[in-house]
């Protein structure tokens, strides 16, 4: 996520939670400021589901379950980045407040797409301005495939991986697309981050082009792509991802851009369906998220927009369209023997049966015939 800061909402932003002035004034500057709240149609959508009893690991630079919009929404898991020194958990701060936030009182602070939801951090990376990131891989040995499968194992519906431009890796590796497989099979939705060099390298990055994953592209206010929002075939869909405000460290906000918020995002929603439809599979859910887009292309698909813009409304209605009983299939009858007649033979064996009535008729009246005779 580009961490900038909109003219607009400077002043209020800027403060950190301190005095309840402040405070106040800056969380009804950060809702105020929640603009995709209207775009994806939340408030009509958690009539229906707020996430509730859906666990969303953030893999990412950790979480801070101090700020006061995230209180009680958090589950602390491991560090995999072998470090515990520099700068922690603003990015992944960041990315929970997106998913999960829960603001700190009437009208302020952040609200997340599933503010309902619980987030499980693990910290699989480093923050942008880490030096030790130009001293190691972004993500040490093998950070996010044990990530994901320690989130997987330890409750995870959904696994949120804003790790596009820069934090991703522009390579993949078999440990971790078996860990992604793993996750799939084990029923977990994973939603990427589809990267931030779309106007320069446009680079194919990793974890969003593992198959199976839900790969986010960012859009502006008036829903066109941004410029830096990489363009490839493995798109899934796209969702806000400029100007967004975010929870930033333990007490203050900030306003940022990049598909980072775009896919934290998409991953509230896949919340919102797997609290509505438990026993849905990450195959309909990923259909659920693209079936309710809006802003769709003509010819249905294209490598900026994917499927199209998200809808948290409209991906909840399509979920209950694909969410449809199977049909009841009888139980199999154990017969003895060799089963029953099928009903194709029916007219073969009633003749069969009338022709041996008849013959034993006739050797009765034969033998009866010989007793007179004998007589």
């Amino acid at each position: 996520m580009k961490r900038v800061l909109v003219p607009a909402l400077l002043a209020a932003l800027v403060v950190g939670i301190g005095a309840p002035s402040a405070s106040d004034d800056m969380g009804e500057a950060a809702r105020a400021g929640q603009w995709q709240l209207g775009v994806l149609r939340l408030p009509e959508a958690w009539r229906t589901s707020r996430g509730a009893g859906v666990v969303v690991a953030v893999l990412d630079t950790g979480v801070n379950g101090r700020h006061p919009d995230l209180a009680g929404a958090v589950l602390q898991g491991p560090d995999l980045t072998g470090t515990t020194r520099g700068p922690w958990g603003q990015h992944g701060t960041a990315m929970a407040s997106l998913i999960a936030g829960r603001g700190h009182g009437d009208g302020r602070g952040l609200i997340g797409v599933a503010p309902a939801a619980k987030v499980l951090s693990v910290r699989v990376t480093l923050e942008n301005g880490d030096p030790l990131r130009e001293q190691r891989r972004p993500r040490g040995g093998d950070a996010l495939a044990k990530g994901i499968r320690y989130a997987v194992d330890h409750g995870a519906d959904v696994i949120s991986m804003s790790l596009g431009g820069g934090s991703g890796s522009w390579e993949g590796s078999a440990s971790e697309e078996e860990a992604v497989q793993y996750a799939i099979g084990k029923g977990a939705v994973l939603v990427a981050s589809s990267g931030n060099d779309g106007d320069t390298g446009n680079r194919k990055n990793f974890p969003a082009a593992y198959p199976g994953v839900i790969a986010v592209g960012a859009v502006d206010r008036d829903l066109r792509v941004a410029r830096f929002s990489n363009r490839q075939d493995y798109l899934s869909v796209a969702a806000p991802g400029t100007e967004i405000v975010t929870a930033d460290g333990a007490d203050s906000y900030v306003v940022g851009d990049g598909t980072s918020s775009a896919a934290a995002l998409v991953a509230g929603i896949a919340a919102l369906i797997k609290a509505a439809h438990p026993e849905m599979s990450p195959y309909h859910v990923r259909r659920a998220i693209e079936e309710g887009t809006r802003k769709r292309p003509a010819d249905g698909y294209s490598s900026a927009y994917g499927h199209g813009v998200v809808n948290a409304l409209l991906a909840l209605r399509a979920a209950d369209r694909l969410d449809v009983p199977a049909p009841v299939v009888p139980a199999p009858v154990t017969y003895f023997g060799d089963g029953p007649i099928p009903p194709s033979r029916l007219p073969v064996v009633a003749g069969m049966l009338t022709l041996a009535v008849a013959m034993s008729a006739g050797v009765i009246v034969r033998h009866r015939r010989r007793d007179r005779d004998v007589t």
